[in-house]
């Protein structure tokens, strides 16, 4: 079974330095039939205007994964982390018994849009910790990389949930399949361009939620950027 999710069927908040739009029920957002899928719980399409962000604050008990589509996001944490963020790049910041950080945009022509990923951890009361790493596009070009899992694998960063999210760039003829576990659910998230997912035709901001298929096959990609999440029911 494949369920569609259209960009403009989800929430949006507009706080004029911010305009988010959110997959699932986030903030003043509330949908009962959209409060997550297996255990991925957030994906906000966030667009920060430039010379602001979002101030210190605290998380607790979760897989913080955030995927820079445009712009820098400067990063900076209790844990004594600070750091850029910049296309191509995944930060996992697991906040485990509890972190403080900010986010923020500090040029001063460019907005920064990325993608805030939020995934329950296996255990509560870990550590927290933090990973950044890049993965250029021709790891990505007409593949799915792994950039973040459960083991680290194939150069990903490494999360505390039973989950794997993989990245990939297609146009033209390029075209990937990937195999699905029975009884795990998938969800292919189109950040940009359009994508034929199974058949089924995605635009930017669209989600595809697969459960009970065999098989993923994404073709006739134009100017794609997708993410694919294998998730635990």
């Amino acid at each position: 079974m494949i369920t569609l999710r259209r960009s403009e069927d989800r929430g949006f908040a507009d706080h004029g330095w911010l305009k988010s739009y959110h997959s699932f029920s986030f903030a003043d957002y509330h949908d009962p039939s959209h409060m997550g899928f297996g255990n991925l719980r957030v994906i906000n399409e966030d667009r920060i205007a430039p010379g602001t962000g979002f101030g210190t604050h605290g998380h607790r008990d979760m897989e913080i994964v955030s995927y820079v589509l445009e712009g820098a996001l400067a990063h900076r944490d209790s844990m004594g982390n600070g750091a850029a963020i910049v296309p191509g790049e995944v930060q996992r910041m697991s906040a485990g018994r509890g972190v403080m950080h900010s986010e923020f945009n500090h040029a001063s022509d460019m907005q920064t849009h990325f993608l805030q990923i939020w995934i329950l951890p296996r255990e509560r009361g870990i550590t927290p910790g933090y990973e950044q790493k890049a993965f250029p596009d021709s790891m990505k070009r007409g593949r799915l990389c792994p950039v973040a899992t459960d083991d680290g694998r194939d150069g990903s960063v490494t999360i505390h949930a039973d989950a794997a999210l993989y990245a990939g760039l297609f146009d033209g003829d390029e075209a990937a399949e990937l195999a699905l576990t029975p009884g795990r659910l998938t969800y292919v998230y189109l950040a940009r361009g359009a994508l034929d997912v199974n058949g089924l035709s995605l635009g930017a901001g669209d989600a595809a939620m697969l459960e009970g298929e065999a098989l993923l096959r994404l073709q006739r990609g134009r100017q794609a950027e997708v993410l694919v999440f294998d998730l635990a029911p």
